[in-house]
């Protein structure tokens, strides 16, 4: 009997080696694509930085971006027209792969105010009345009063007396 449950355990194990579980695995040890951390700037800050992988953060932040291929960084802000950069890789003798330019700094730009556009048409005024032809009195003009400009001051169109004291 102890023959038997010594050759179902074994086969047990037999069987159980066939399908190893994940952790078991040596995908673990696989390297993955070489991280760059990019620093992102922008004028104002505040801006989101988008790059073409997906990842986003809020200027000023920075990014852990794989360094396999080139991308671009997109930042947008409301009121603002936004604006693109390229990181290219750069491959140095015995350096590890990195990305160019970093930090990213962009300066954005106001977007145009756009005018705005009235759905409504204009009100029409109504014709003016036509008023009968008379003589227009004519209104009592002040006198014109001759400027004089002393040396030390230049002439100026607003009275030079000062104004009466507050009570």
């Amino acid at each position: 009997m102890m023959y038997r449950v010594l050759a179902i355990v074994g086969g047990a194990l037999a069987l159980a080696a066939c399908s190893t579980p994940d952790w078991m695995s040596f995908d673990s040890f696989k390297s993955g694509p070489s991280l760059d951390n990019v620093s992102m700037e922008s004028e104002p800050p505040g801006a989101e930085a988008k790059a073409s992988n997906g990842q986003t953060c809020r200027t000023p932040c920075s990014l852990a971006l794989p360094v396999d291929s080139a991308m671009t960084v997109t930042f947008t802000l409301a009121g603002y027209q936004p604006e693109s950069e390229r990181l290219e890789v750069i491959q140095g003798s015995g350096d590890p792969p990195r990305l160019r330019p970093n930090p990213v700094v962009v300066e954005l730009t106001p977007a145009a105010a756009a005018p705005k556009v009235s759905k409504k048409p204009p009100a029409k005024k109504p014709a003016a009345k036509k008023q009968a032809a008379r003589p227009a009195a004519p209104a009592a003009q002040p006198e014109p009063q001759p400027m004089t400009a002393s040396p030390s001051q230049p002439a100026s169109p607003w009275p030079t007396n000062s104004p009466p004291p507050r009570q």
